[in-house]
């Protein structure tokens, strides 16, 4: 597939597509005999596991070392799920963040609802 077939399907733009390409994230690319790139069916799930690593916390070189390790079969899996853990960690504890600023941010829309209804504006 295109290029164009690629950032439709996985909703990242061509830019950035070519800019994962570069950072070897996305190694499966061909070129045609008009030097278009060629991508692999496989390259829409590479490529939405490059994003699912991104929102996890993964840096982009992190995703590249864990590919290339997973490539060249330098990561077994107790490795794998070890790092899977730190970066969940991670997550948890920016979701524990999070939840937290959700409090305080219902606490003080309570305090100006309350605030608003005695002074008669709702």
């Amino acid at each position: 597939m295109r290029i164009a077939e690629l950032e439709q399907r996985t909703g990242v733009s061509r830019y950035t597509l070519r800019y994962y390409e570069k950072q070897g994230l996305i190694r499966e690319v061909a070129r045609a005999n008009n030097n278009y790139r060629e991508y692999p069916e496989q390259a829409v799930d590479r490529v939405a596991m490059v994003r699912q690593l991104k929102d996890l916390g993964f840096s982009l070189r992190e995703i590249r070392d864990l590919l290339d390790a997973v490539r060249s079969d330098r990561i077994n899996c107790l490795e794998g799920a070890a790092l899977m853990a730190e970066k969940r960690a991670r997550v948890n504890a920016r979701i524990r963040e999070l939840e937290a600023v959700s409090r305080m941010l219902q606490q003080e829309q309570e305090r100006l609802e309350q605030s608003a209804r005695d002074h008669g504006l709702l």
